[in-house]
């Protein structure tokens, strides 16, 4: 037979007499079919836009090989100009720097930072497990380092407490290995005898925790230098907000803890690995009949007196031309009355002890330790980078310049490289001296200068009148500090308002960095993180489509009213990418929502045929179709039992809109195919809407526009679009039964044609 239902589909759907004009067909309009469109109301007029792709870029890898070792080989004064004024924008803005408006903010800044700068690196250095003088010198050599590297204005580069935390551990960790004690005060050697780097002699406690500390700074300081140049900046991405904001405070707390024998002058071990936290609260408790009432006193008062006025100068700060140095002024005010009232020798207080003057000698870092601390640097090194780019785009937004990921990445490499050579440890972008620093008008990195020029004052001259220090005010000063960081917790239902995933995120990585250890704690906060992730896309949102009166606009039924329901045609949209991890829920939420699943219902009408022949005795035949009219003749006749018929369903085209999908792979290809089969099965056909230009490219290169009866298009670039062609196939289809009916009943008609 050559007039089928099929073969009137085509030509109806492909004739002129049914196609509008070439300029409708061109801008892409088309006529809004009513939602309750009856078969016989449905135009005539359907477009079918199919838009012609350029042709796919030639990709070759020996192509750019080629082209990149060109771009290498040639070498002339600009590329050699560019290539240094890339890798030190100091070289570009530097000459177009203006000495009238932008020194005087720059030289005010630079002195507020470096006056704040002077307790805060004392205090960071014991939280390090360093020596004061240790901490002073990162501040000063990272300072200038950054200013001729950095493509930030603004960012603040030293100690920072969550990396200086982190240092402590590992340093403390590899002290127990060496067989030190765990002494706050005399660092004395225990056991096996170590000897200092360069072979000048014997290395005691002190030493020994700064060699660990130079040999870690100068891993850090590679890593970060590696990832740089090799374009590895996206690995930020994958701490998200929430996680660094969780990562913050778990370490903020661990930071309070470990500061509190200061605060109470006790002399307890130092824990480390699983558990440290809750350790070090019990040995808190068991000792603290053992307080130093006068360090004890000390602390409080200097509290007192520090958390108001920093609460002060936080609320008032767009008033204030400058934040009060009150830190500054404790610490000056405390060491005085330490060294009148003699501290040290009448109520055995802890204090700084002597801190000397100038530099020490360049020295390499011990290559011995690289093999032990490869692991602990990793973690540094991504939370100092991902730390100081933060920042560092934060502000470059708010001011209005560019930031370059990968060149950050390469100068805090280079501020912690370098100075591992001088006695400095590993740093990256300070929060707290950097909102400083933007507060009182930096203008540009000329501010860090002038605030190592502060510290080198320190460094000469002013660094011994801190002996009487006590180690108490240090703990304070380092306590007040982390007040941004516990202040998330009054985040908290804010954020589980907007997103309950998120605040998940934000206790799991807070709980884990708190009572694991910070290290373990960042790896658990980010494999959750990506575990949401997954799990989003695992059971995304699906919802069924329906659509805005008078208009091509289709939207959710569940979410907005006064939609209307298109007759015997489901829209199933599917918010997320179609991939292996959800191929099973996708089929199982399309069935849910649709009210249809082919494959039950393809079952259940075979076992109803398969027990109608077994009663009839009748089997099936299978003599093509020149026998439509005896068939039709004896349906007429005998009509056989209700249940032996297809089981009617409510729809005779479901349409995918694609919209939400990224991607689909192989698998998910697969079971586009697979839907569509099965559907075809009981009489349902499938279309796609709104593919995206790769997902096109996956089903042409999978078969899907041949899988299609009577090559007709099952892929098109809109909803409606989709709507309008379903409707006037079913119209068509409708027509086509009709013919073959009267066909059948008037053989003689010139179209009935048989097939020999």
């Amino acid at each position: 037979m050559t007039a089928t239902p099929h073969g009137c589909l085509l030509s109806c759907l492909s004739s002129p007499g049914v196609m509008e004009d070439t300029s409708s067909q061109k801008s892409g309009q088309s006529k809004d079919v009513p939602a309750s469109l009856a078969p016989e109301e449905t135009p005539a007029n359907f477009i079918h836009v199919k838009l012609e792709e350029y042709e796919p870029a030639h990709f070759s890898t020996k192509d750019l090989i080629l082209k990149k070792a060109r771009e290498v080989r040639t070498c002339n004064h600009q590329t050699i100009i560019a290539f240094f004024c890339r890798l030190f924008p100091v070289l570009d803005w530097l000459p177009r720097y203006n000495v009238k408006t932008q020194l005087l903010g720059d030289v005010i800044s630079g002195l507020l930072v470096g006056i704040v700068a002077i307790p805060q690196s004392i205090s960071y250095s014991l939280l390090a497990n360093q020596d004061p003088i240790y901490g002073i010198y990162t501040n000063f050599f990272c300072n200038i380092i950054y200013v001729a590297m950095a493509t930030s204005r603004h960012n603040f580069v030293g100690s920072f407490g969550i990396l200086c935390l982190m240092i402590g551990q590992s340093v403390n960790r590899h002290l127990q290995l060496a067989g030190y004690s765990d002494d706050n005060a005399g660092s004395s050697l225990v056991g096996n005898s170590t000897f200092f780097g360069n072979g000048t002699g014997a290395c005691d406690r002190s030493c020994y925790a700064i060699t660990v500390a130079l040999s870690l700074s100068f891993l850090v300081g590679l890593y970060q230098i590696l990832m740089g140049l090799l374009q590895l900046g996206f690995v930020a991405v994958y701490l998200s907000e929430p996680l660094l904001s969780g990562f913050v405070t778990g370490s903020s707390l661990t930071i309070i803890t470990s500061q509190m024998k200061y605060l109470l002058g006790l002399k307890i071990p130092r824990h480390e690995g699983v558990g440290s936290f809750i350790l070090t609260w019990v040995d808190l408790f068991r000792y603290i009949q053992n307080t130093n009432i006068c360090d004890l006193v000390t602390s409080l008062v200097a509290l007192a007196i520090i958390v108001p006025v920093k609460e002060i100068n936080d609320r008032y700060k767009e008033k204030m031309k400058a934040p009060f140095p009150i830190e500054l002024l404790v610490v000056i005010v405390a060491t005085v009355v330490s060294y009148y009232f003699n501290f040290k020798e009448q109520y055995k207080s802890a204090v700084c002890g002597n801190i000397p003057t100038g530099f020490r000698k360049p020295t390499l870092p011990n290559t011995n330790l690289f093999s032990s601390l490869a692991v602990d640097a990793l973690p540094i090194a991504v939370i100092g980078f991902a730390m100081t780019v933060s920042l560092a785009e934060i502000f470059g937004k708010k001011h209005g310049y560019a930031v370059r990921a990968n060149q950050e990445m390469i100068a805090i490499g280079m501020c912690n490289l370098i100075p591992s050579f001088f006695y400095c440890f590993a740093s990256s972008a300070a929060l707290t001296k950097t909102l400083l620093k933007e507060s009182t008008g930096t203008q540009t990195q000329i501010s860090g200068l002038v605030t190592s020029l502060v510290l080198l004052l320190v460094l000469l001259w002013i660094a011994p009148l801190f002996y009487s220090l006590q180690t108490s005010i240090l703990g304070v000063v380092t306590i007040v500090n982390l007040r941004g960081g516990l202040r998330k917790f009054r985040d908290i239902p804010h954020m589980w308002q907007l997103s309950k995933l998120d605040t998940v995120v934000w206790w799991t990585t807070m709980l884990s960095s708190t009572l694991i250890t910070t290290e373990i704690g960042l790896l658990v906060g980010v494999c959750f993180a990506l575990l949401c992730i997954i799990f989003r896309t695992q059971r995304p949102r699906a919802t069924l489509l329906g659509k805005v009166s008078n208009t091509e606009i289709y939207e959710d039924q569940s979410t907005y009213k006064q939609l209307s329901t298109i007759a015997n045609i489901k829209i199933f949209r599917f918010e997320s990418s179609l991939y292996y991890a959800n191929k099973d829920y996708f089929k199982t939420v399309l069935y849910q929502k649709t009210g249809v699943n082919p494959v039950l219902l393809a079952a259940k009408h075979q076992r109803v045929v398969a027990q109608a022949d077994a009663d009839t005795g009748n089997s099936k035949s299978f003599f093509g179709t020149r026998f439509e009219c005896l068939k039709l003749a004896k349906k007429r006749a005998e009509k056989p039992p209700a249940d032996a018929s297809p089981p009617s369903i409510d729809m005779h085209t479901l349409i995918l809109d694609c919209g939400a999908m990224q991607f689909i792979d192989t698998v998910g290809l697969s079971v586009l195919m697979e839907i569509h089969h099965d559907y075809k099965e009981v009489g349902v056909q499938v279309l796609l809407a709104n593919c995206n230009p790769s997902i096109r490219h996956r089903l042409r290169e999978g078969g899907w526009a041949e899988k299609s009866d009577s090559g007709a298009q099952l892929a098109f670039h809109s909803v409606h679009d989709a709507v309008q062609f379903a409707q006037r196939w079913y119209h068509v289809r409708q027509d086509g039964s009709e013919e073959t009916k009267d066909a059948c009943l008037h053989p003689e008609d010139p179209h009935f044609q048989v097939s020999s």
